[in-house]
């Protein structure tokens, strides 16, 4: 009798623990369709998705010198980062991209991976589906600093300065921390989103998120 108590203490423990803001009823219920996928602005997350054959047409690939290889970005996404990541070597910091455009299959594979390998809870804690994928539009990027982990990005010497300069080159931090109840997405430090510099400049300065910033323009 005492076995089965702790069992079921232990489950409902397992359940508390376990719960995760990317399971809320709402994600990936009445979805919409972007339209306006080219639009620097554009909104992808759980509720607003990409055509499965939505790409860019003007991709490009990023610069060696500031990223890993073949990783492409939308033309303009891609040339402010480099003088992002060029202006922080300049200061000392080390500031390149791991990650950037993803197509619908690649996103289908990945999201894939991660429920086979440890299930489909966790892979909606820490991954979109396809479609929903900001990787997708071609103006979203990973990035690490000279501690070469990304998912450590904000142990790195570069986190507080591409904090506090992104905006100047037309980035925001994508998924910052104690948001997570608007973007829906975990707190993500090492994930950035191209929108222009005046757009960028006004969430920065106002404490926004995209979700937030949307809301008040549109």
């Amino acid at each position: 009798m005492k076995k089965a108590y702790y069992i079921v203490v232990g489950i409902i423990i397992l359940l508390f623990f376990t719960k995760d803001i990317n399971l809320n009823n709402t994600d990936y219920k009445n979805i919409k369709f972007s339209n306006n996928p080219l639009d620097y602005k554009v909104l992808v997350n759980k509720n607003n998705r990409l055509l499965q054959s939505f790409i860019p047409d003007d991709l490009v690939l990023i610069n060696k010198n500031y990223s890993n290889e073949n990783k492409y970005l939308r033309k303009e996404a891609a040339e402010s980062f480099e003088k992002l990541s060029q202006t922080a070597k300049n200061l000392g910091y080390r500031i390149v991209v791991v990650s950037a455009f993803r197509d619908y299959d690649y996103q289908k594979n990945l999201f894939n991976h991660y429920v086979s390998e440890k299930g489909l809870e966790y892979a909606l804690s820490c991954s979109a589906k396809p479609g929903h994928s900001e990787h997708q539009t071609g103006l979203a990027i990973d990035v690490e600093g000279s501690n070469m982990d990304y998912d450590n990005f904000d142990k790195s010497n570069e986190f507080e300065w591409m904090r506090e300069n992104a905006h100047k080159f037309g980035f925001i931090m994508r998924y910052p921390k104690n948001r997570e109840h608007i973007t829906r997405f975990k707190y993500e430090p090492w994930h950035y989103r191209y929108v222009g510099i005046p757009t960028a400049t006004y969430i920065y300065e106002n404490d926004l998120t995209l979700e937030e910033y949307l809301k008040i323009t549109d």
